[in-house]
């Protein structure tokens, strides 16, 4: 049902070599074998190690069973289908803030709204190329990293919430304490507003905070990401009291 692949290059005799434990790993869900295939090629050369599944049953499964630092999701798949297990991921399995690209052949809008509504961190629409493929890559791997160093800056703690960024972590208080699980993009979205409570970010402006050097995300992506947020942490994510919407101009942590 999946095949398990790892990373190897010759050494200087031509004899093959296992890659370094330290190397990022990739889950590459994709029933196609050809896009699966040249998926895990460039992957490979570019240092970093992989497993695929050709279904979506398996892709879940290897999700449930161990840690990886991307996973690329075809939203096509036979059995389960990539919001299924997208939405899986996100709500029960060890990568439950793992960043997704999720991979679709629909170009309509309302369909990429869908994967990220699922919990995805990107989209890309094929046919696409190779190179903008490894730059979406990259940047999502570099996000992750970032976040599991602990770069994002000092604890706080916000009306009803702290995080504590050293650890990624996000907990509400009071009478319905628990902690929160987020996505990367959704960690750092959330961070940026309740570090600079009053402060109004356009859309703009939080593309570059929480994607960074990603050029291929839209305002859309913000929306998208507000409002999974808010589901998390709102007691009413009808009616926010948290982060709130400046019409015309983008959102806001209230003030305190």
């Amino acid at each position: 049902m999946f095949e398990t692949s790892h990373l190897e290059y010759p050494d200087g005799s031509g004899s093959v070599q296992p890659a370094p434990a330290a190397h990022p790993t990739v889950l590459v869900v994709e029933d196609e074998t050809n896009i699966r295939e040249l998926v895990c090629l460039h992957l490979g050369l570019e240092e970093v190690a992989y497993e695929q599944a050709a279904d979506g049953k398996a892709g879940l499964e290897l999700a449930r069973a161990r840690k990886f630092d991307l996973i690329l999701l075809d939203l096509m798949l036979p059995g389960l289908d990539g919001v299924t297990v997208c939405r899986a991921i996100r709500r029960d399995s060890v990568n439950a803030a793992t960043p997704i690209l999720m991979l679709t052949a629909r170009r309509e809008e309302s369909d990429k709204v869908v994967g990220l509504d699922s919990g995805a961190d990107d989209y890309l629409t094929k046919p696409f190329g190779v190179r903008e493929l490894m730059a979406r890559v990259r940047a999502l791997l570099r996000r992750g990293v970032g976040q599991q160093n602990g770069d994002g800056g000092r604890p706080l703690t916000y009306k009803h919430i702290e995080i504590d960024p050293s650890r990624r972590a996000v907990k509400l208080t009071g009478p319905n304490a628990r902690g929160v699980e987020l996505t990367t993009n959704e960690f750092q979205l959330l961070y940026v507003l309740l570090a600079n409570p009053g402060i109004v970010f356009s859309r703009e402006a939080l593309l570059r905070k929480v994607w960074k050097d990603d050029t291929f995300v839209t305002v859309r992506s913000v929306d998208t990401l507000v409002k999974r947020v808010r589901k998390k942490i709102e007691e009413d994510p009808a009616e926010p009291s948290v982060i709130l919407t400046v019409w015309g101009a983008g959102y806001k942590a209230a003030d305190v």
